[in-house]
C-alpha cells in the first residue's frame, strides 16, 4: 500500500479519535510486519473510541502515560 493511503488513512483516524477522552495520539507503524495505524491511549476509556480498522489498515492501540509538549 501506497505512503499515501496510510497518511490519508491516520488523517481520518485523527478525525474519530483526537480529543477523546484517554486518546493521546496516533502514529504510523508496524504491527506482525504489516503497515498499521496505532493510538496511543493513557486509560482503557480511550480504548473504547478506537476503531479496528481505517482505510483498510489495522489500528492497534498501546497504552502510554499523558504526553505533554516540551518547550
Amino acid at each position: 500500500m501506497a505512503r499515501a493511503d496510510l497518511k490519508g488513512a491516520q488523517a481520518e483516524l485523527n478525525g474519530r479519535v483526537l480529543g477523546k477522552p484517554g486518546v493521546e495520539g496516533t502514529a504510523i507503524g508496524l504491527h506482525r510486519g504489516s503497515p498499521c495505524l496505532k493510538v496511543y491511549v493513557s486509560s482503557p476509556a480511550g480504548s473504547k473510541v478506537v476503531p479496528s480498522k481505517v482505510g483498510g489498515f489495522r489500528v492497534v492501540t498501546e497504552r502510554t502515560g499523558g504526553f505533554r509538549k516540551l518547550s
